[in-house]
């Protein structure tokens, strides 16, 4: 009599069928695999495992932590990795304030993929930026970014200028009341980003007080930038709007050969040129009409 037994499989099969979307990255903790469910919603931390896997790969983060200028001489300082990496990865999951670092700090599972030993606290992070010489950091910051974005700046590229006012709360540096079309009367510094159009990739930051928002507290940090970069890393157009269109800027650009589209406010010399560039090259009708115009155009 044959008789059907069930039994136990002692090596199960592995998965035969690929999962769509999977993938294998690698973080400082080992291999990860990475699923891609587009049912499920977004989380803060779905992109960190990619991220990570571009800091450790090409040795971006390592780098980074090696000639970092924080020093720390007292045994129960955090060391400057973990410091480095909690500047990281709050920034991945849209934390915009220090006191939101604290709802990371019980995650277990993001200090060792970082190849940290905890995320540290908030009050660590103040206590490190104000113990990195500003020169000293600035250079730090300046050797890093180069080292990602030179490579991209070998093609033709255009630079954005934008002007970017942030409201504060409280006293902090820089805190004055000027322009601020958000929330009028509170004191607030500016940013003058510099970004490569196409990949808002942000090239460099002036930070200014709130009443330097125009194109003569702006562009000088722009010239560095350029005047830093190697020849044939210039960017071939430079664009921004009203504010960042003046004489002095215009003539820094010509002076270095770089061509820029500005828009420029509609004040009325400015509506004129156009009407008077068109009639010194198309001149106007003759007979009467000829002279109606004349008259109009004074």
């Amino acid at each position: 009599m044959n008789q059907e037994m069930g039994l136990p499989m002692l090596h199960p099969a592995g998965e035969h069928v690929p999962v769509a979307g999977a993938e294998t990255l690698d973080t400082f903790a080992g291999p990860v695999k990475v699923e891609r469910d587009r049912s499920s919603p977004l989380t803060p931390f779905g992109q960190a495992v990619s991220f990570i896997g571009f800091l450790k790969v090409p040795g971006v983060f390592s780098a980074l932590n090696a000639d970092c200028p924080l020093r720390y001489t007292s045994p129960d300082a955090p060391d400057v990795r973990g410091v480095t990496g909690t500047w990281v990865l709050p920034v991945l999951a849209g934390r915009r304030r220090y006191a939101r670092v604290t709802a990371l700090r019980p995650d277990s599972v993001l200090p060792e993929l970082m190849g940290m030993s905890r995320i540290v606290s908030e009050d660590s992070l103040r206590r490190a930026l104000a113990a990195i010489p500003q020169e000293a950091g600035l250079a730090w910051l300046k050797r890093h970014l180069d080292r990602c974005v030179l490579p991209l700046l070998g093609e033709r590229s255009i630079i954005d200028i934008d002007t970017a006012v942030k409201p504060l709360y409280g006293h902090q540096e820089g805190a004055v009341v000027s322009y601020n079309p958000e929330k009028p009367g509170r004191p607030s510094p500016v940013h003058h980003p510099y970004m490569l159009a196409g990949l808002r990739l942000v090239l460099g930051v002036e930070t200014a007080a709130g009443n330097g928002h125009n194109g003569a507290h702006c562009t000088p940090g722009l010239w560095r930038l350029i005047d830093g970069l190697p020849r044939d890393c210039w960017p071939a157009l430079l664009r921004g709007d009203s504010g960042i269109a003046s004489g002095n800027t215009i003539r820094e650009a010509e002076s270095r050969g770089i061509d820029y589209l500005f828009k420029l406010r509609p004040a009325r010399h400015v509506k004129a040129l156009p009407g008077a560039r068109f009639r010194k090259t198309a001149g106007t009708m003759p007979g009467k009409a000829g002279r109606a115009e004349r008259k109009r155009c004074g």
